[in-house]
């Protein structure tokens, strides 16, 4: 079991414990500032404050009683997101997930984030690869005023499915090609309207869910997992203050909802464009990060624990390019030393190496890992306007086949 303390003015510390909580905290050493416990690992209880999340109950009501309380999906540094029933509209089926950001004052990003989504909805442009946006509206409470998004209810990530399904963490080569297209099309959709993603990986792909729409409150519960919730209460035994939750929700960490062989991209909010002004191609450079996990099973740059002129002197081996002259400035001033001496490794030498490992599936040819590296030469591109567009890559007889 693990016990988290939150401190007013601190992080939350995570504690393995094997007595009760309650009797751990009367071992700490007593402290003026105010604490808070709960026994369930999610977001800090310290953040429910002036600016901060929102307190939610599970079965409670937003929007006027449209939207019933169900199960928590979530949380991050800029909201907390539940599963919901849509009480009042059968769009898109009748379970939506529902994005409560921190306090209009703190949520610029999620701002940012509604307004792209208006934008495409504005001109009726639609894309069966990217998350539709299903209602917003605002809701009040202790923490001040909070935008709400609500979303199409969509099923995990590509990064859980792959840790789940996968036991070598390789998807089969025509899944993968399947995928990939699929990110594509979803990518040269938002591009085509000038819209940059901004923070595209494996976990901002998920898949979408077959039709739910008969499916009762319970059953769907059930899929998700009953909800496991930890009661939150303060360190000297007083009450909690207004806006600090009764309880704190896990996570829902499966589900059993039938998927559908669509996958979506997610969550919109930078490539290594020292200073120049980002636009959507920045997308580019995160796409053959995604393509190469997506194929290969990891990412191509080694970024534990390393400096940023290390990490810039790896590009820079599997680019065989030089940077831009426009950027020797500020690469001269970031920290640490650049790599070794040790000989080279070239992109496609690399990919050769990863996939035909003699460890994990190989079902795709060399011809495909060559095709491969043809892609990820064209995207790993230093200056974004050599970058090919998320539709040129289409093209490529990789997914013609």
């Amino acid at each position: 079991m693990v016990l988290k303390i939150y401190y007013a003015s601190r992080s939350a510390v995570s504690l393995p414990i094997t007595l009760n909580a309650t009797a751990f905290l009367s071992t700490l050493p007593r402290t003026d500032k105010l604490m808070y416990a709960c026994p369930v690992d999610a977001e800090p209880l310290d953040r429910y404050r002036k600016g901060g999340y929102h307190p939610i109950l599970l079965g409670s009501f937003l929007s006027d009683g449209r939207y019933k309380i169900l199960h928590k999906l979530g949380w991050g540094g800029y909201s907390t997101v539940w599963a919901a029933r849509d009480r009042k509209s059968h769009f898109l089926g009748t379970y939506v997930a529902v994005k409560i950001c921190l306090s209009e004052r703190e949520c610029d990003r999620i701002q940012r984030e509604l307004n792209m989504l208006k934008k495409l909805a504005s001109k009726h442009a639609h894309s069966q690869h990217v998350v539709r946006l299903v209602d917003n509206f605002n809701t009040d409470g202790p923490s001040g005023k909070h935008q709400c998004l609500v979303f199409e209810h969509l099923g995990p990530s590509l990064s859980d499915a792959i840790d789940t399904r996968s036991s070598d963490g390789r998807l089969p080569g025509e899944i993968a090609k399947s995928i990939t297209e699929q990110a594509l099309l979803g990518l040269d959709f938002l591009h085509q309207q000038k819209i940059a993603h901004g923070d595209l990986h494996t976990r901002n792909l998920a898949f979408a869910l077959d039709a739910i729409d008969d499916v009762s409150e319970h059953d769907f519960i059930e899929t998700l997992g009953r909800p496991e919730i930890g009661h939150a209460y303060r360190s000297n035994g007083k009450d909690l203050e207004s806006g600090i939750p009764k309880y704190i929700v896990r996570p829902a960490r499966s589900s059993s909802l039938p998927l559908s062989k669509i996958i979506k991209i997610v969550d919109f909010v930078r490539a290594p464009e020292f200073g120049d002004r980002l636009d959507y191609r920045v997308d580019l450079w995160s796409l053959r990060c995604l393509i190469l996990e997506i194929f290969v099973g990891q990412p191509p740059f080694d970024s534990f624990l390393i400096t940023p002129k290390f990490l810039v002197d790896q590009m820079q081996e599997l680019t065989d390019e030089p940077l831009p002259e426009r950027w020797l400035g500020l690469w001269g001033t970031m920290s640490g030393d650049v790599a070794s001496e040790d000989p080279k490794t070239r992109l496609q030498e690399w990919l050769e190496e990863m996939y035909f490992d003699g460890e994990r599936k190989e079902d795709l040819t060399a011809q495909d890992i060559g095709r491969l590296g043809h892609i990820i030469q064209k995207l790993l591109r230093f200056d974004s306007s050599g970058r090919a567009s998320a539709r040129k890559i289409l093209d490529d007889p990789l997914f013609r086949d």
